[in-house]
């Protein structure tokens, strides 16, 4: 896993995964995280540098396959912006965030979601990969919501203020129309957290970590699901 994109969420995709995987019957999870740079991937990622961005995390793909993984994942969603350029670069295939969402809101009975992220997440509504789901956002305060949400990864906490400002956002998605709010920032944790918004929420971090645990247990294979 590359991790660091941002650090609280690399510690509860940890969490979440040993307690998935041990849910599964694995007694022995093989993991190895190696550090991702966040500022590096923000700069990049707001410039829409998809090419730039791949090779940046080329050489750590590198050293997870020479430590002996069979696979890669990104401990962000936004660091998904670039998945096609690393996929076409990487020696390991890639377990993404974002393509099992569609099918898992599907399953649900979910057919309109509220987005939460970085700001190419919310303007790209998830890279247009979301086919038989529709999403909304709050158009006119992407920018507020996005550096907001980058502000509180960065820190690796959540401001009241902050985590406010992002239940009131679901609230009103939720008025708009959507089933269910979703959080496409891995990040997003640290708001939602122990918190009742009154209104159904869906951690795509959980559907992430599901499928990888699935991977471990010997569930799924990665000629399925892998880039």
């Amino acid at each position: 896993m590359i991790g660091g994109i941002g650090v609280a969420a690399t510690v509860v995709y940890y969490q979440r995964l040993v307690a998935a995987a041990a849910a599964r019957g694995v007694s022995k999870l093989e993991l190895t995280i190696v550090h991702g740079e966040i500022q590096e991937l923000i700069r990049n990622n707001l410039a829409d540098r998809k090419a730039e961005q791949a090779e940046a995390f080329l050489p750590l793909v590198e050293r997870l396959k020479h430590a002996g993984c069979d696979c890669v994942a990104l401990s962000s969603l936004g660091a998904h912006f670039c998945l096609d350029e690393l996929a076409a670069l990487s020696p390991l295939p890639i377990v993404s965030a974002v393509a099992p969402l569609d099918a898992f809101f599907v399953a649900k009975g979910i057919e309109q979601i509220g987005l939460l992220g970085t700001r190419v997440v919310m303007r790209t509504r998830l890279y247009g990969q979301l086919v038989d789901t529709r999403a909304i956002t709050l158009d006119d305060e992407i920018d507020l919501l996005g550096q907001t949400y980058q502000d509180m990864a960065v820190a690796g906490t959540c401001s009241p203020a902050q985590r406010a400002l992002f239940l009131d956002a679901g609230r009103r998605m939720i008025a708009a129309g959507a089933d269910a709010i979703v959080l496409a920032g891995t990040d997003l944790n640290l708001a939602f957290d122990g918190q009742n918004p009154g209104y159904p929420v869906i951690d795509a971090l959980d559907v992430h970590v599901a499928l990888l645990a699935d991977l471990a247990a010997g569930r799924r294979s990665l000629g399925d699901i892998a880039s």
